[in-house]
C-alpha cells in the first residue's frame, strides 16, 4: 500500500529540456566562441593600447598589461558561484542573456577608455558581469542527459578553445584594418550577435518553484548527501588543470628565446607555442568527453592527469622550438579530457537544485588557476630556473592523479 501511495518525483530539469539541449548546445558553442574571441583578441595589441593610454616606461607597460589581462579572470572567479546560484533560482537562459549583453556593453566601453585605470576597471567589470562560457557550461551540463553529458561538454569546450585560439590571430589582423578602438567595437558586435541568437533560439523549460519541489522530494526520499570530499577533489583538480596550462605563460618568450630563435621571431614563435595546447585540446575534447560517457569520468580524469604530467616534464629538455610546440600539442590533447569529465562529475555530486551553483564553483576554481598559474610559474622560473617550471607542474598533475584515484573510492 505504501508503494501505491508513494508520490512520484516531478520530471527533472534535464528530462523537461530533452527536446531543446542539442539546439541550445549549438547556440552556446557559437556564443562561447565569439565571447572568448573578443576577450582574447586583445593579446597581440594590449601593450600597444596600454601605451596609447599614457603609460610611459616599458616596465610599466608590461606590468599594466598583465594586470589588465588578468582582471577579467579574477572577476569571473569571484562571481561565477553567484551566477550559478541565480541560475538554479531563476533559470539558465537569463544568465546567458545577462552575460552576453553585459559583455557587449563593457567591450564597447573598453573601446572608449581614456586611461589605463579605466581599462583595468572595465576588464574587471567584464569578468564580474560576463561569463558566457561559464553560463553555457551550467546550462549544457544540467540539460544534457547524463549519458551524453561528457560528449556535450566536450563539444562546448571545443568551441571555447577555438575562440581562445582564434582570438589572438584575429587581434593581430583587425587593428591594422579598423584600428585598436574599432577592434573593440567589432568584438562588441560579435557578442551582440551571440546575445540575439541566445534570446531567439535558446529554449528552456524552467519554473522557479521546481528547484524547491525537487529538493523537498529528495529530502522525503532520503536522497544521498553531497560528498564534500569528492567535491573538494574536483575543485582542486580543476584549478590545477588551468594552473598547469597557464604556468608557462610568463616565461614562454624567454624560454623560446633560449632555444635558438632570433629576436625578430621570438614573439611570433612564442605565440604559436602558446596556441599549440589549445589546438591539441580541440582535436580530442569531444572524443574524450564521449569516452568518459562510456568508461566513466573518473577513469578519464586519472588517465589524463597522468598523461598530462608525463607530457609536461619532457618540455624541460627540448633543444628546438618545434619540439616544445609538439609536446604542447600532446599536452593539450590529454588536458582536453579533464574539464568536461570534471564538470560531469560535479553535476552528479550534488542535488539537481544545486547543480548550477556547483558548476559555478567549478568555474571559479578554473579561473583561479588561470589567474595564479602565471604568477606561480613566474616565481618558480625566477627562483629555481625555467626548467623547474615543467618539473613542478608536471609533478603536481601526477599528484592530482593520486588525489583523484583516492577520491574515486570515497
Amino acid at each position: 500500500m505504501s508503494q501505491i501511495m508513494q508520490v512520484a518525483a516531478p520530471p527533472g530539469y534535464a528530462e523537461r529540456n530533452e527536446q531543446y539541449w542539442r539546439r541550445n548546445l549549438a547556440v552556446c558553442v557559437f556564443g562561447s566562441f565569439t565571447t572568448l574571441v573578443s576577450l582574447s583578441m586583445l593579446l597581440p595589441f594590449l601593450p600597444i593600447y596600454v601605451r596609447q593610454l599614457g603609460v610611459g616606461s616599458q616596465a610599466a607597460v608590461i606590468e599594466w598589461s598583465g594586470v589588465a589581462f588578468s582582471a577579467t579572470f579574477l572577476g569571473t572567479a569571484v562571481t561565477a558561484p553567484l551566477w550559478g546560484r541565480l541560475a538554479d533560482r531563476y533559470g539558465r537562459k537569463p544568465m546567458l542573456v545577462r552575460a552576453a549583453v553585459g559583455m557587449a556593453l563593457v567591450m564597447s566601453l573598453i573601446g572608449v577608455a581614456h586611461t589605463v585605470h579605466q581599462l583595468v576597471a572595465l576588464r574587471l567589470l567584464a569578468g564580474l558581469v560576463g561569463g558566457y562560457a561559464s553560463a553555457s557550461t551550467v546550462m549544457i551540463g544540467t540539460q544534457a542527459p547524463r549519458e551524453r553529458a561528457g560528449w556535450a561538454l566536450g563539444i562546448l569546450s571545443t568551441g571555447a578553445l577555438a575562440g581562445n585560439l582564434a582570438g589572438p590571430l584575429i587581434g593581430g589582423l583587425l587593428p591594422g584594418l579598423i584600428g585598436i578602438r574599432g577592434t573593440f567595437f567589432a568584438g562588441a558586435g560579435m557578442i551582440a550577435v551571440a546575445a540575439l541568437l541566445t534570446i531567439v533560439f535558446v529554449k528552456e523549460d524552467f519554473h522557479p518553484g521546481d528547484a524547491k519541489k525537487r529538493t523537498e522530494h529528495a529530502a522525503s526520499t532520503q536522497a544521498r548527501r553531497t560528498n564534500y570530499v569528492v567535491v573538494a577533489a574536483l575543485l582542486a583538480t580543476a584549478m590545477m588543470v588551468l594552473l598547469a596550462n597557464m604556468s608557462i605563460e610568463p616565461i614562454i618568450t624567454v624560454y623560446v628565446g633560449g632555444l635558438g630563435v632570433t629576436a625578430d621571431h621570438v614573439a611570433r614563435i612564442a605565440g604559436l607555442v602558446m596556441a599549440c595546447s589549445a589546438l591539441g585540446s580541440m582535436l580530442t575534447a569531444a572524443r574524450l568527453g564521449a569516452l568518459a560517457d562510456r568508461i566513466g569520468s573518473w577513469n578519464v580524469i586519472v588517465g589524463c592527469l597522468v598523461l598530462t604530467g608525463i607530457a609536461m616534464i619532457p618540455q624541460a629538455f627540448v633543444h628546438q622550438w618545434w619540439q616544445l610546440a609538439g609536446l604542447r600539442v600532446v599536452m593539450g590533447m590529454t588536458l582536453a579530457g579533464l574539464l568536461p569529465s570534471i564538470s560531469k562529475l560535479a553535476r552528479s555530486a550534488v542535488d539537481e537544485s544545486s547543480s548550477g551553483q556547483m558548476l559555478g564553483y567549478l568555474q571559479s576554481a578554473q579561473f583561479t588557476g588561470q589567474v595564479i598559474g602565471p604568477v606561480i610559474g613566474g616565481q618558480i622560473g625566477v627562483s629555481l630556473g625555467l626548467h623547474a617550471v615543467f618539473f613542478v607542474t608536471g609533478s603536481l598533475l601526477i599528484a592530482c592523479a593520486g588525489l583523484a584515484h583516492w577520491a574515486r573510492a570515497r
